[in-house]
């Protein structure tokens, strides 16, 4: 490779990964936790997940019949997110097509921000949204419910951050991680031709005893070839996840005219066909609860995840119900049968294993390859595993840096402006590991945390402890005292966890349930790791102590 490409490649990469280091390590910090939302969830809360409940028990009807109570409901349209414990579901309901309907004068006020319907029709046009517990037939407060799992989820594409008034089309959140995947994929790919001719060579090269500088370059160079299939997949289904408003928006505007719902109907996102409204009432009441067994009789071994009703309580009311099929049978399948309600009749149906569109076919792989829930808790694990690998990398890549800039031919503002910015990085990334730990085993003594207080302890954490870190002013310090916070903190998880609710390895583990086991055993496992690093690094500062010694 020429001098010029090598430093056109060296200073591209350099310029991006410096630019989003900081917000990449928490995607990639939030995102690795984020693969067991569900498990964490069930340790929170302390009731496993793993036992999926039956659909004959589920209680859909019920739901309705709470939104009843606080509403009109005839001729409204109902979508139903079913979330993966199997019990949990989203709501939302829309204004009614039934233009005859008035709004009711001398409304009991309420604290409810009433909003107007998204199809802009007079009367009723009120909307809601609901989260629903369909074995226990009660409504769920979502801040009441929140979790740490839910918390990390979140945080990996930055959707605290949508409070910011700045939206350009998108939530300011999700467009800031979106932006961050696009410099990140570029970075990837100026990464690899920067080391393309020696990767074989540098990937086997690892020389921890030598000066700091080599120790990082071959950690980045080493990890970042073990990692770049990962990083790169992750980086392109991100984008497409994420960022899909900027890539379609183009589509939008010039092929299809700026009909939004249209597109986002064909590439299957929603169901916005319109069920013409017959002002007619349907002559026998809905039975969703039957709808839902027939269609997981029909489909057996698959797990429903979405519902629509379509003209709610009129004669021509449609009921939509989309499934996805287990990953042993089809990797990119998913199921969607529609029903007139009026006379039971099928009106469409997909199979789940059947034949699949190039759209679905492509949008539930990436999916599936994003979230890692494709091999049960094996493949979860090694993407939390490349998720590390991703964290290490970007550390290392940001030492580099520093330590490739502290020359004596440096002018020193410009060596203490690098200082300063390596300071803070490592202050607010090492931070996040016994902040996470500090976070949940304060969330074991709390009676029913809510959003807010998970928002509270984990900010407030962050932020004193990266401000701490950033006033001593020495990498070394900052590093040696969170690897020991890490090891006290995730040693207090299970301990936590065991002393206070009596979840011992050995309880969980005969009751079955593997979800909340795994957490205690994560975090356990977490602390070995600390401290062996700890015991690692006296060692070598005593024989470097020893060797310094016997020279003198």
């Amino acid at each position: 490779m020429n001098n010029r490409r090598y430093n056109i490649y060296f200073h591209t990469h350099t310029v991006s990964g410096i630019i989003i280091c900081a917000l990449l390590y928490v995607m990639f910090f939030a995102g690795s936790f984020a693969f067991f939302k569900d498990d964490l969830s069930a340790w929170q809360k302390n009731r496993s997940h793993l036992v999926m409940p039956d659909a004959s028990r589920l209680d859909f009807q019920s739901a309705i019949d709470t939104l009843a109570l606080k509403h009109q409901m005839k001729g409204r349209d109902l979508e139903f997110f079913l979330q993966k414990d199997g019990e949990n579901a989203y709501i939302s309901m829309f204004a009614s097509h039934d233009t005859t309907i008035k709004k009711k004068l001398g409304k009991t006020k309420s604290n409810v921000k009433r909003k107007r319907g998204r199809r802009g029709r007079g009367g009723d046009d009120d909307t809601d949204y609901l989260a629903y517990n369909l074995a226990r037939k009660r409504s769920v407060d979502y801040e009441a419910g929140y979790d740490i799992g839910e918390f990390l989820y979140r945080l990996h594409f930055f959707a605290q951050l949508n409070v910011i008034p700045l939206r350009l089309g998108t939530p300011f959140g999700y467009l800031l991680a979106g932006i961050v995947s696009f410099i990140f994929l570029f970075a990837l790919i100026t990464g690899l031709m920067l080391h393309w001719d020696k990767v074989v060579s540098n990937f086997f090269t690892f020389r921890p005893w030598t000066k700091w500088k080599t120790v990082w370059t071959d950690m980045h160079t080493a990890l970042g070839v073990i990692g770049f299939p990962f990083q790169l997949l992750y980086a392109i289904t991100g984008i497409v996840l994420i960022a899909n408003f900027f890539l379609l928006a183009p589509f939008t505007k010039y092929r299809y005219h700026g009909d939004t719902p249209k597109i986002y109907h064909e590439l299957g996102y929603t169901d916005s066909t319109q069920y013409q409204y017959a002002y007619q009432p349907l002559e026998a009441p809905l039975d969703l609860n039957q709808l839902i067994e027939r269609a997981s009789q029909k489909w057996p071994g698959c797990t429903i995840n979405k519902i629509q009703i379509k003209n709610y309580g009129d004669a021509n009311m449609h009921v939509i119900i989309e499934a996805k099929p287990a990953v042993s049978a089809s990797f990119t399948g998913g199921g969607k049968i529609i029903y007139r309600v009026r006379d039971h009749r099928v009106r469409s149906e997909v199979a789940p294993t059947g034949q699949v569109g190039y759209v679905n076919q492509v949008k539930n792989a990436i999916y599936h390859l994003h979230f890692g829930d494709f091999g049960g808790r094996p493949v979860r694990v090694s993407y939390f595993a490349m998720g590390a690998i991703g964290c290490l990398v970007v550390i290392s890549g940001v030492l580099i840096w520093l330590v490739a800039r502290d020359k004596n031919n440096v002018m020193p503002r410009k060596r203490a402006f690098n200082l300063w910015t390596a300071n803070i990085f490592m202050a607010i990334c090492l931070s996040m590991l016994p902040v996470t730990a500090f976070t949940m085993t304060c969330l074991i003594f709390m009676d029913k945390p809510t959003q807010q207080d998970v928002y509270r302890l984990y900010f407030y954490a962050w932020l004193v402890l990266s401000v701490y870190f950033i006033g001593r002013r020495q990498l070394r310090i900052t590093n040696h005292q969170t690897l020991i916070l890490s090891a006290v903190f995730c040693m207090a998880v299970p301990a936590a966890d065991a002393l206070k609710r009596g979840n011992w390895f050995w309880s969980t583990f005969s009751a079955g349930a593997s979800d909340i086991l795994f957490v205690d055993v994560l975090f356990f496992c977490l602390a070995l790791v600390n401290i062996t690093v700890l015991l690692k690094m006296s060692e070598q500062k005593a024989k470097n102590d020893h060797m310094q010694k016997t020279f003198n």
